[in-house]
């Protein structure tokens, strides 16, 4: 079977059952079982998929079906250009979050503040795209963390970024406290009430971590809790993105 073959038989697969967008996630499926870039796919198609990469995207289309999302079966997100590794304990960076990106850099800033950093796609873009720029990202899950420091290294910016253990701008016990003030602070944090819960798409509910979600309540402690204490953090004039469910 040819690659384009293996692509709209799985396509076809994906829509009876019931995925949004299903031929771009055969494809993006299609690109990272031959170890390729989805803009790269074209030259693949007209060829003999191997053995090896046949059952592997096979198993992939399966683990679709079953409404496993694209970014836990192959491990990993684009985000404003950028790969991103994450499993299921940790948010899955959203296409809607770059808009947080893109009104960072309208500015300047020298010290950035991510609260809640997850994979630390945020911090890391933000570090990225200004090389003279450093910062701080928190977050309460050590889970968390880790994906934060090992993107970080990744993308070359762990030397110019601290990741600490905080409940927002509270330290973890143990842990260093969040130091200095800073030109920018950003979060995404859980904005889902609790009663929503159980109306999110199976992607979602039951493959992302419960607490990158919600707050158990009305979705607005994260934002109490950053509006209370981020004065504190700002120099004068500094800036406090957050995104908005």
């Amino acid at each position: 079977m040819t690659g384009a073959e293996a692509l709209g038989a799985a396509s076809r697969c994906l829509d009876a059952a019931g995925i949004d967008g299903a031929p771009s996630d055969a494809r993006r499926l299609l690109a990272w079982s031959l170890g390729a870039t989805t803009d790269r796919l074209a030259l693949a198609l007209p060829e003999v998929l191997t053995g090896d990469t046949a059952r592997r995207f096979e198993g992939a289309t399966a683990l679709r079906c079953k409404r496993v999302p694209v970014s836990q079966i192959t491990g990993q997100r684009m985000f404003y250009g950028r790969v991103f590794h994450l499993d299921r304990e940790v948010l899955d960076p959203r296409p809607e979050t770059e808009i947080l990106i893109e009104q960072a850099l309208e500015d300047v800033y020298e010290r950035v503040l991510d609260l809640g950093s997850g994979t630390g796609c945020i911090a890391v873009t933000l570090l990225a795209e200004r090389p003279d720029a450093i910062g701080t990202a928190s977050d309460v899950s050590v889970a968390a963390r880790q994906h934060t420091l090992a993107n970080a290294m990744m993308h070359g910016v762990s030397d110019r970024l601290e990741v600490l253990g905080a409940d927002w701008f509270t330290p973890l016990e143990g842990e260093a406290p969040i130091t200095g003030r800073f030109d920018l602070i950003v979060s995404n944090p859980p904005y889902i009430a609790a009663h929503e819960m159980d109306d999110l798409a199976p992607e979602v509910r039951d493959w992302e971590p419960r607490q990158a979600l919600t707050d158990e309540g009305d979705g607005l402690d994260a934002y109490r809790a950053i509006a209370a204490d981020a004065p504190r953090f700002l120099v004068p004039g500094g800036r406090l993105l957050v995104e908005i469910g």
